[in-house]
């Protein structure tokens, strides 16, 4: 059996696409992502997915999918947002498709009387993934955008929010990413030499600057768009940075430039480790399993800085499988409610 997963995020839509043996091993992972900004380009989801699918489209048994596009601006409300994405991805194709939901895997009539259900819940699909590695720990699942911070118990999520407004109560999700944070909203001023400058309130520098300019990550993963349009170099991305405190590289130095892109790297670790104590204090669980685009660069080292015992989900997957974790996760769960339905009906 081959089943497709899709998490199809505001910014990313990513595919995994699992051949399952007929005793529900996993036999073969393939997995693709894609830029694509909902809140531009909305109508073109149904190209990338068939896109990233090639030549797999017409070999699905199934097809799973998790989202959280449905916040983007183009959509009024979420239930908006929800249900256009459910007619795109059913418009594709007449197989079998579930939708992860706060309780599992959804039907299309069960999403279409409760919408809500399956608004930004992909973190559900991952929280598997994790618990196959550790019983008890906390997820930390590091997108190009935003990071979950998932408390697990005896092998099952415990999240005390279920919403992504509940969630970010309760510091079990932090707005920061590897790449398309604002670099405006991590700090209110920086370090240059013996003083302290606040910094300008516009879209001048991302954390994809940030972690080009300390080689955190290389040009070539720098895979959204940049603030000024121009290119993804490390001095391109220096220049981008002396924005953000209303210079250029005409009046800052390298170095000195490099010594704001640590301080902003600084506070945006520290931001992340506040909520991951938080959430590991309220649980008292002491393991993480990072995950994510981010997961070494920010999951590993803010939980590093609490002291915190880190495992890779690489260990379970591969380094590009644990970029579209949920996504992955997403397909294992649509072929776990397959299996129910099929049981269920042989009763």
């Amino acid at each position: 059996m081959k089943i497709a997963g899709l998490d199809i995020g505001g910014a990313t839509t990513d595919l995994a696409v699992v051949e399952f043996s007929a005793s529900g091993d996993i036999k073969n992972i393939r997995v693709d992502y894609e830029y694509l900004p909902m809140w531009m380009e909305k109508e073109n989801l149904g190209n990338v997915i068939k896109n990233m699918l090639g030549s797999d489209f017409n070999d699905l048994d199934a097809m799973g999918v998790s989202m959280t596009a449905e916040l983007v601006d183009a959509y009024a409300t979420k239930r908006e947002g929800v249900l256009d994405i459910v007619k795109k991805t059913r418009e594709l194709t007449s197989i079998q498709m579930g939708f992860v939901g706060q309780e599992g895997v959804m039907d299309h009539r069960e999403v279409l009387a409760k919408p809500l259900e399956v608004a930004a819940a992909n973190w559900i699909a991952t929280a598997p993934l994790a618990a196959m590695i550790s019983p008890d720990c906390i997820l930390v699942d590091t997108g190009s955008t935003t990071t979950d911070i998932i408390p697990i118990k005896d092998g099952q999520e415990c999240a005390r929010g279920r919403s992504d407004l509940e969630r970010l109560a309760t510091g079990e999700l932090v707005y920061t990413g590897l790449l398309r944070t604002n670099v405006a909203t991590l700090v209110d001023r920086v370090p240059l030499q013996d003083i302290w400058v606040r910094v300008a309130s516009e879209l001048f520098a991302i954390t994809a600057d940030v972690h080009v300019i300390l080689e955190n990550i290389g040009e070539n993963e720098y895979s959204c768009p940049t603030p000024d349009g121009s290119g993804e170099s490390r001095k391109e991305c220096m220049q981008r940075m002396a924005r953000v405190i209303c210079s250029d590289l005409d009046v800052l130095t390298e170095e000195e430039v490099e010594e704001l892109a640590s301080y902003v790297y600084q506070k945006q670790l520290e931001r992340v480790a506040e909520a991951l104590l938080e959430v590991a204090e309220s649980n008292d669980l002491e393991e993480v399993v990072v995950t994510g685009l981010g997961m070494n660069q920010v999951g590993r080292e803010a939980a590093n800085l609490l002291g915190l015992k880190v495992t890779g989900m690489d260990e379970l997957l591969t380094m590009e499988e644990c970029i579209a974790a949920p996504a992955v996760g997403t397909a294992l769960l649509m072929e776990e409610f397959l299996r129910s339905k099929i049981f269920n009906e042989n009763i």
